[in-house]
């Protein structure tokens, strides 16, 4: 028979310490072979510390406890893939903040982007709509676009939606009006979506069932600098040399199946719980927005919608249409069309932009 290390000494020979080893056992994650009847002190078999040894080697990646529970009860060749693809998920992240640090840092020391934006002034051109589907007895997506906002939120249906959509919206409008510099973008667009949270707590208060939920993802302008806020399933796009890139991430619970490559695209498409929400707003003050900033060039095209045509539509017809001739609203008429053409089993929610040069210094 093996003989078990006291808890101490499992501690040291795995190089963990005895909290953290109390702290697994309560998760599930590293169970004590043996624990005394009468004291509650833990013993632990030598074999386990291959275990041990491996989730102290993924915390020290910053892997989140539940994900390191699935990488350890993977056979060793599966939980190579989980580990590559949480690395990958980590540097897609850090890029990410780089971008944005890299913004910070040449703002505060003088090298920011002042000369870009004097010899060349970008603006946008722009259309939204919001239809009905075609299944659909009401509409709970709104759409806006103006002169420096775009947006569009997805109303949850039985949750106040239509209001809990346009509350978001119109948290955001200000914005219009406000003088915001580039490096206070961000700043300024998390404020708004507190502000759209803490009305939404109002509308929810107000209904039956004591809930209301939408998403939202919109951009903000400054010079040639915007900032991106997002939370749930719609999408932003942009077409840069005939290019389409998807700039938002789903907060779906069927997403999060994608990026734990327990799903595929392909069946994440056609999974019955598609549309799970993983995070919106809900005004209970709780759920962060992805914040990101982007630089903007001449001849972008962005393309805002809610999941009424991401779902219906695919990626390479987007890109078909959204790379074609025609200005915004003429886009956005075939967009919606090709929704309808579809079945347009939800509704639709779109705004259009394209980034064009105003004015240069002479």
């Amino acid at each position: 028979m093996r003989q078990l290390l006291t808890i101490g000494a499992f501690a040291r020979a795995a190089r963990l310490s005895p909290k953290a080893l109390r702290l697994y056992d309560e998760l599930g994650l590293l169970r004590p072979a043996a624990v005394d009847s009468e004291s509650g002190y833990r013993f632990y078999d030598p074999a386990q510390l291959e275990r041990a040894r491996l989730i102290a080697w993924l915390r020290r990646l910053g892997m989140p406890l539940a994900r390191i529970r699935r990488v350890c009860d993977l056979p060793a060749a599966a939980a190579a893939q989980e580990i590559s693809r949480y690395w990958e998920q980590v540097l897609a992240e850090t890029a990410a903040r780089g971008e944005l640090a890299t913004f910070l840092v040449d703002y505060l020391s003088g090298r920011g982007s002042t000369v870009d934006e004097a010899t060349a002034t970008l603006g946008i051109r722009y259309a939204a709509r919001s239809e009905s589907g075609l299944v659909r007895t009401s509409n709970e997506d709104t759409a806006y676009a103006g002169p420096r906002l775009l947006a569009v939120a997805d109303g949850a249906g039985g949750f106040a939606g239509d209001l809990a959509s346009a509350a978001a919206i119109d948290a955001l409008k200000p914005l219009e009006t406000l003088t915001v510099p580039a490096e206070e973008l961000l700043g300024a667009l998390a404020d708004a979506v507190g502000e759209a949270d803490r009305a939404i707590r109002e509308i929810a208060a107000a209904t039956p069932s004591g809930e209301a939920v939408t998403t939202l993802t919109a951009l903000l302008w400054s010079g040639s600098r915007l900032a991106l806020v997002h939370i749930g399933d719609t999408r932003a796009y942009l077409v840069r040399d005939g290019e389409l890139f998807q700039i938002t991430h789903d907060h779906t619970y069927v997403q999060s199946l994608v990026d734990e490559g327990r799903l595929t695209p392909e069946e994440a498409a056609s999974h019955p719980l598609r549309a799970l929400l993983a995070r919106a707003l809900t005004g209970a003050g709780t759920t962060q927005p992805d914040l990101s900033l982007h630089g903007a060039e001449a001849g972008d095209r962005y393309l805002l919608c809610s999941d009424g045509l991401s779902t219906v539509v695919p990626a390479e017809a987007l890109r078909e249409v959204l790379a074609g001739p025609g200005g915004p609203q003429q886009v956005l008429d075939e967009l919606v069309s090709r929704a309808y053409a579809a079945g347009a089993p939800d509704n639709i929610a779109c705004v259009v932009a394209d980034v064009v040069t105003l004015e240069r210094a002479t």
